[in-house]
């Protein structure tokens, strides 16, 4: 027996046990997971901020250790169980497949998006409060935020579809294993990847955002600048997980998901 799921055994778990049984989670089971991913992907955020203004000797190094940290957020999702907007965008294989209506996937994903929001500005809130947000870890979350809130749509949305083809792809190899250690490798080396590169995430930015506008002390970043930057991130987004991960795969492996 192979120790690993093959790539057709993957998009038929995806397919018809993964984004069926998501469209099937009642609202409250929706809702108080999502909020728990919000703030698992919020915890890999914050530990991301609070290393990249702490290691200042040598910037190409700073941004692998805060892309490496970062990935502790969707580990904590895939193995300790949350539903998370990004990753639930492989739903859409489900549809694709007949398996489940564009109606409920939607449903889900907005339940989901809100209650990501949720959890990830409370833990925002959490943190400004803790007194640990201050000094040079409260001017890279400014910095950050700063970042973000100023990027154009075409740039935030182009960030954004190759973000999540890495996060879904990170939701993919930890689905290929069939214990711990590979499920944190799968999910580690893309999820590094995405954040190192720089590309742009719609929850970690409800983390990102929020931050540093709440220790911000001019008040240059405001909730207009984090709506301009989450839509065109959400919509990447989007683009990445369902098109170029769940349609591309299930173009390639549909006779095989189809029994």
């Amino acid at each position: 027996m192979s120790n690993f799921n093959a790539p057709a055994n993957i998009a038929e778990t995806v397919i018809s046990k993964v984004g069926v049984s998501k469209c099937k989670l009642n609202f409250w089971n929706v809702i108080i997971l999502g909020i728990l991913a919000g703030a698992f992907i919020a915890f890999g955020a914050q530990l991301a901020t609070r290393m990249g203004a702490m290691i200042t000797f040598d910037k190409g190094i700073s941004t692998l250790i805060f892309g490496s940290v970062f990935s502790v957020g969707l580990m904590l999702v895939v193995i300790a169980g949350a539903e998370l907007f990004t990753g639930n965008n492989l739903m859409f294989m489900s549809v694709l497949a007949g398996e489940a209506k564009v109606s409920q996937m939607l449903y889900k994903w907005l339940l989901v998006f809100i209650a990501n929001f949720i959890g990830s500005i409370l833990l925002a809130w959490f943190m400004y409060k803790s007194g640990l947000v201050t000094g040079a870890v409260a001017d890279k979350a400014v910095a950050i935020a700063q970042g973000k809130v100023g990027l154009a749509f075409g740039p935030a949305f182009f960030r954004a579809i190759m973000c999540n083809w890495l996060v879904c792809l990170a939701v993919w190899l930890a689905i290929a294993s069939h214990d711990i250690s590979g499920k944190i490798f799968g999910i580690f080396f893309p999820i590094m990847a995405f954040v190192a590169s720089g590309f742009e995430h719609s929850i970690a930015n409800m983390y990102f955002i929020p931050i540093g506008m709440f220790v911000d002390t001019t008040a240059s970043i405001t909730w207009g600048g984090f709506i301009h930057n989450m839509i065109p991130v959400t919509l990447g987004n989007i683009v990445g997980g369902a098109g170029f991960v769940g349609t591309l795969y299930w173009l390639v492996f549909r006779k095989c998901a189809v029994k």
